[in-house]
């Protein structure tokens, strides 16, 4: 059993659509702290700020160096934040802000656009994209995970979980509830709307299996079954999964059960979910010698009866190329460059989009690939290769919009879901 380093708090959840706002000017970023510890945000200058009469999305992407901010409609450059490292993106919750891991902190970045509900009107707004104080000392930051109004923090090498109100972002440093799992390890933690947690079970050498925690952080139930747990998704009705190197572990109301892959090694240790969809999409490999194995199918698992369908692509991808579409669709970046658009009921490849040409995944996973990233209607593809960026209409299947980067994209995010 887990121990218990502080009683969870429960918050009341803000409004926050994920609407975001159109900025027609920019200006010097904030230079963000060094990770020594946390402190509040400043707040922002009311005369900074500009009321807008439409909402629009904006993007982060990392960089050799730092982190670019675009305008998600006309994908222009709004703002460039210097930092060091390599830096993972994570979008907070809050459909605002964006979560770095990086060195030895989770690290907040503004992207400055936000919207906010008045009455039966939502009001959007716009300010200069900034690095905060905000802030999350932590010993190998990894996975950030959002679900149900609550953002919780994962910490690779001490154990550390740390979990908050997503809309506390906006007023500064957010009060937390911190738990530390038994043992560190490369592992995700989900906390649920009625306050219990997910938390993959592992240490340093090893990883097993999932369990599920109260709201006192007393475990409920376990699942072992799991070897090499890595990845995490929801989908509707608040089933989680997690993968697995011969399946994957779901959870439904209070229960852990395992599903067998077709294969008796066939991982899926990364993974997208909808709450449009029972399905689950995950990449799909075979062979656990291989130093890089370019699958080309990918693994569909119907949360609804626990099984798992394979759909052949005809084209291989790499553990960036996956997200969901609006409706629920599944959706797959290609080597042949193409979007391919699956229906996770059917497993059905509906639509190919050409978006950027062919290319080859390299094999150091930090190096940077073409990576897809979706936001409402619209799926963003960045192309490395020639240093832009290309936006698809998901519902006409058009590129309707492209541009250069003055930097070569690596990672890639929105701060809506």
């Amino acid at each position: 059993m887990h121990s218990l380093t502080a009683p969870c708090r429960r918050h009341t959840l803000l409004a926050a659509p994920l609407a975001l706002a159109l900025l027609t000017s920019c200006g010097a970023a904030a230079a963000g702290p060094d990770p020594a510890g946390s402190s509040a945000a400043a707040p922002i200058p009311k005369s900074d700020v500009v009321e807008l009469g439409e909402a629009a999305p904006r993007l982060t992407l990392t960089y050799d160096g730092g982190v670019m901010v675009l305008d998600g409609a006309s994908l222009e450059l709004l703002e460039t934040v210097e930092l060091d490292g390599f830096n993972r993106l994570n979008p907070a919750g809050d459909g605002r802000h964006v979560v770095i891991s990086t060195g030895s902190a989770f690290k907040v970045l503004d992207t400055g656009s936000w919207s906010e509900a008045h009455g039966d009107h939502a009001h959007h707004y716009a300010t200069t994209p900034s690095l905060t104080d905000v802030q999350f000392v932590a010993d190998e930051p990894g996975h950030v995970v959002r679900h149900a109004g609550r953002t919780v923090l994962f910490s690779d090498g001490s154990g550390v979980i740390e979990s908050f109100d997503s809309a506390q972002l906006a007023d500064g440093q957010p009060e937390t509830d911190t738990y530390t799992a038994a043992e560190a390890h490369h592992g995700v933690a989900v906390e649920l709307k009625n306050g219990n947690m997910l938390l993959t079970i592992g240490n340093s050498t090893s990883r097993s299996g999932l369990a599920l925690l109260d709201q006192d952080r007393r475990e409920i139930t376990r699942n072992e079954q799991c070897p090499g747990v890595h990845g995490e998704a929801t989908a509707a009705d608040e089933v989680v999964t997690v993968g697995c190197e011969d399946g994957a572990l779901v959870y439904r109301d209070g229960k852990i059960i395992k599903v067998d892959s077709p294969d008796d090694y066939g991982r899926m240790g990364n993974q997208r979910g909808s709450e449009e969809s029972a399905v689950v999409l995950a990449d799909y490999k075979t062979d656990p010698d291989a130093e890089l194995e370019r699958p080309e199918r990918i693994a569909l698992i119907d949360t609804s009866d626990n099984t798992v369908d394979l759909v052949e692509l005809g084209t291989s991808y790499s553990f960036r190329s996956l997200g969901r579409g609006p409706h629920g669709e599944a959706l797959v970046l290609g080597t042949d460059g193409s979007l391919h658009v699956v229906d996770p009921a059917s497993g059905a490849v509906t639509a190919r989009i050409p978006v950027i040409g062919e290319w080859e995944e390299p094999v150091e996973w930090q190096q940077p690939r073409p990576t897809l990233a979706v936001q409402g209607h619209t799926a963003y593809v960045t192309d490395p290769g020639t240093s832009s960026i290309h936006a698809v209409d998901l519902e006409s299947g058009d590129v309707i919009e492209s541009a250069n980067l003055p930097h070569v994209p690596n990672e890639l995010t929105g701060a809506g879901d």
